[in-house]
């Protein structure tokens, strides 16, 4: 057995994204096979519980949308030319004893996210894409920055393709190791428009940072401590 989240947006209150953590029979192996069974087995024990329809947010899924909304799929613009997102982020982060180290935004995505010195520099204390500095709290904020700024051009085509969902799944992700999460920001993405605040958010950075704050409260030093790495 295993547990991955659902990630739910929320048309209102105060937050943007609810996260219902589901328990699935777990198929072992590192074929793409085992991860779409996996897939599978996920949303059938989320459908169980109310939570469909569901849409997998990665390569492994069977929907061709969820495929091209993958990190490793979605290009963003630096400085006139496009590269992949997953490239961005990991290009632009910067350690205490170390980086940003740029020249991953030219390598193959997976290659990027593997590179020994993203391990080998530190602490992680920020962020530097093209001229810009960003934080690292809102825990994610970067990344969810980098992945609506991806999406939000293509907003009219997504409202009609994915806003039906009830929710929304990566299952590489596991919250026991990592936070930043591409179904996450998806559906902080729909919760935002649904909200009524994407186009402000998307007006800025500084706006965007603001609205992520609001409704998703700095941890505190103690649980800061306590998370997983923000790879």
């Amino acid at each position: 057995m295993a547990e991955r989240p659902v990630f739910i947006p929320l048309a209102d209150g105060d937050r943007l994204v609810q996260e219902c953590l589901v328990e699935f029979n777990w198929h072992a192996g590192m074929a793409d096979s085992q991860k779409r069974k996996n897939v599978l087995s996920l949303h059938e024990s989320a459908a169980r519980r109310g939570l469909s329809p569901l849409l997998e947010i990665s390569s492994k899924s069977e929907d061709r949308v969820g495929q091209r909304m993958s990190a490793f799929s979605l290009k963003v613009k630096l400085s006139g030319r496009e590269i992949s997102l997953e490239n961005a982020f990991q290009g632009s982060k910067v350690f205490r004893d170390g980086g940003p180290y740029s020249d991953l935004y030219e390598l193959e995505p997976r290659a990027a996210k593997s590179d020994t010195r993203l391990r080998g520099s530190g602490p992680l204390i920020g962020f530097r894409f093209g001229e810009d500095d960003y934080p690292i709290f809102p825990q994610t904020v970067f990344y969810d920055w980098l992945y609506i700024s991806a999406l939000y051009p293509h907003i009219d085509y997504l409202r009609k393709k994915i806003y039906h969902y009830k929710g929304f799944t990566d299952i590489v992700f596991n919250p026991l190791k990592s936070i930043n999460c591409q179904a996450r920001s998806c559906a902080t993405l729909v919760a935002m428009d649904k909200q009524g605040v994407l186009s402000k958010a998307m007006s800025s950075f500084s706006a965007f940072l603001e609205i992520m704050t609001a409704r998703s409260p700095l941890p505190s030093r103690d649980e800061r401590d306590r998370q997983p790495s923000l790879m």
